[in-house]
């Protein structure tokens, strides 16, 4: 990559190769510390959430279970209820459309 007119400033001579390459070292070594104290800083904000999710975890899992094995035996009574969502749905977005041409 050559220097441009950007990156060297007039009377200055442009970095040798050497130099350039420590430069970028040492920017994505940056760029690395600065992920890692992001990646700290997200998880000890989540942590909260963490916490209360492990509290309905294996409720979920157990109302998730049981829903499959009903709709594994009677599949048509979860397609009826898709089906109504799926339309309840699409008459919200209709009706919120209708509503922002309307103001």
């Amino acid at each position: 990559m050559k220097p441009s007119a950007e990156t060297v400033k007039p009377g200055t001579k442009p970095l040798s190769r050497a130099e350039r390459k420590a430069q970028l070292l040492a920017e994505l070594e940056q760029q690395r510390i600065d992920i890692l104290v992001d990646s700290e800083y997200l998880q000890h904000a989540a942590s909260p959430l963490d916490q209360s999710w492990k509290s309905f975890r294996l409720p979920l899992y157990a109302v998730g279970g049981f829903a499959a094995f009903k709709m594994m035996r009677h599949p048509g009574g979860a397609m009826a209820a898709g089906r109504k969502a799926l339309a309840g749905y699409m008459l919200f977005k209709k009706l919120k459309l209708l509503a922002k041409v309307a103001t």
